[in-house]
């Protein structure tokens, strides 16, 4: 066998190397993301099934409870050449 052959050999190993490796990682991954969609697939039937029409919640008899709105005149700032801050501000009923 010559120098050549041998050579030859080794570099042709490590190719195989080069393409083995990440076909097994890409395997293993495909196995692993079946397996995690099996486990959910199963978890996903133990829990309880969704609440038929009849156990949804109902409208108590008085009605639809109603917000209440109101639209108050806005708060005008008097005029002036600084900022006010927080403090310097009228106190309205909501606050």
């Amino acid at each position: 066998m010559s120098a050549m052959d041998t050579d030859g050999t080794v570099l042709a190993a490590a190719q195989g190397l080069l393409i083995i490796g990440p076909l097994a990682v890409g395997v293993v991954l495909v196995a692993m993301l079946i397996g995690v969609v099996w486990w959910g697939r199963r978890k996903r039937q133990q829990q309880p099934p969704p609440p038929r029409p009849e156990e949804q919640p109902r409208l108590p008899d008085s009605g639809p409870v109603h917000e209440v709105r109101e639209h108050r005149e806005p708060n005008e700032l008097p005029p002036s050449e600084h900022r006010l801050t927080p403090h310097e501000l009228k106190r309205t009923n909501g606050s």
